[in-house]
């Protein structure tokens, strides 16, 4: 896998991680090194019964923003769950924590669950990030569970040109792809560049998250509205087939 960032970021090794320089605190702000927070998250993982397989890591040039995916063990065969991190030392944002998916055969990120730690970079907030860490991580097992069955939802629903047209409409409308992305979209759509199956729910979400490149593991709410377009479509397909029924019952 490699990680594809959009905003001028460039990935590097968890080695390398280590090597950056933290900024030195003020009596307001502490910064949390990039690195420290990889450890956390990978002890907890693992206190709590998750192993890491994979972990790619990236930074801006200025080395004050960070982004990483860990990919952990899993059973489901063509896609894994995984574990998105943000952190800043320009206060840029927040320490960030997300989880989600990637498809094996194209990297397609997408998230189902987009966790902050609202706390200010300060000596406390750096004390306390275990602590913290632990409380978004302990419910993760039964997030995996609930991911696994929307995937299992999304293969078993077909989507009519009709619904799938619409869906792509509603996701500009609610900024989750800019007008120039809907070609995007709806070419692969057509001709998707890798297996997606027939057109369901699931290829219509991996050909938006793959049209998404990178800006995926930098905002993961994206996919959380992505999710609710997708839910809706899978509902609105029911629904037209439903009355597709009816109607030739009736003639």
């Amino acid at each position: 896998m490699t990680l594809m960032l959009h905003a001028g970021a460039s990935a590097l090794d968890y080695a390398d991680l280590r090597q950056l320089q933290t900024p030195d605190p003020t009596q307001t702000h502490v910064p949390i090194p990039h690195h420290r927070l990889v450890d956390v998250i990978r002890l907890t993982l693992g206190f709590y019964g998750h192993t890491v397989e994979e972990e790619h890591h990236g930074v801006t040039p200025d080395g004050m923003r960070y982004f990483g995916v860990l990919s952990l063990k899993s059973t489901y065969g063509d896609y894994t769950d995984t574990v998105g991190l943000r952190n800043s030392h320009d206060k840029t944002f927040p320490v960030g924590i997300s989880f989600g998916s990637r498809v094996f055969v194209c990297d397609n990120l997408a998230f189902i669950a987009d966790h902050v730690v609202r706390r200010k970079h300060t000596a406390q907030a750096k004390r306390d990030l275990p602590g913290l860490v632990g409380d978004l991580i302990e419910p993760l097992a039964d997030q995996r569970e609930a991911q696994h069955r929307t995937i299992a939802r999304y293969r078993a629903v077909t989507l009519s040109q009709t619904v799938a047209d619409h869906a792509v409409l509603e996701l500009y409308r609610a900024g989750i792809i800019t007008v120039t992305r809907i070609a995007a979209v709806m070419d692969r759509w057509e001709n998707p560049p890798h297996d997606w199956g027939v057109k369901t729910a699931w290829r219509l979400f991996n050909c938006v998250t793959h049209a998404l490149e990178g800006r995926v593991a930098e905002n993961p709410t994206i996919t959380r509205g992505l999710h609710r377009v997708i839910d809706a479509a899978c509902v609105g397909d029911q629904m037209q087939g439903s009355a597709d029924q009816v109607l030739l019952v009736n003639a």
